[in-house]
């Protein structure tokens, strides 16, 4: 292949539209399962479970808190240099501000989400769009699990 022909090599992504129901978000879930696999982070790793994890927690507040009816959330993981994973869920609702939710809030039952996110990623916050909000959270994935 001629060199000044090649397609340089871009970042491995993943973006996808997903239903903004319960279902979306278990997709949601197995997606980022599906995608670190193939990304060589096996199924069963500590960095796949972790990752799921995250996933399931943003993907569970954009259902929950960002739904707009008609609306779809995003999911988006990018493989960043020295194996760091982005994960952005996106929602349409730009009005509603996240906050911690207290144990007499939720009644025990909920509200923990956003603490374990601050808990399990490297970093993590939520950034402003035209429509709606992205919340996003890295995660790095060898060094803590090799």
């Amino acid at each position: 292949m001629n060199a000044e022909t090649a397609t340089p090599t871009s970042t491995p992504t993943l973006t996808q539209r997903l239903s903004a129901t319960p279902r979306g978000a278990r997709l949601a879930r197995r997606l980022t399962a599906h995608q670190l696999a193939s990304w060589g982070h096996p199924y069963d790793s500590d960095a796949n479970h972790t990752a799921q994890q995250l996933v399931a927690e943003l993907a569970a507040n954009a259902v929950t808190h960002g739904r707009v009816p008609g609306r779809d959330f995003e999911l988006r993981l990018v493989l960043l240099p020295e194996d760091i994973l982005r994960i952005e869920v996106s929602d349409a609702r730009g009005d509603r501000q996240l906050r911690f939710v207290t144990e007499a809030e939720s009644g025990g039952e909920s509200g923990r989400g956003l603490i374990l996110v601050q808990l399990l990623a490297l970093t993590w916050g939520v950034s402003e769009r035209n429509v709606g909000k992205t919340v996003w959270a890295e995660l790095r994935l060898k060094e803590l699990y090799s």
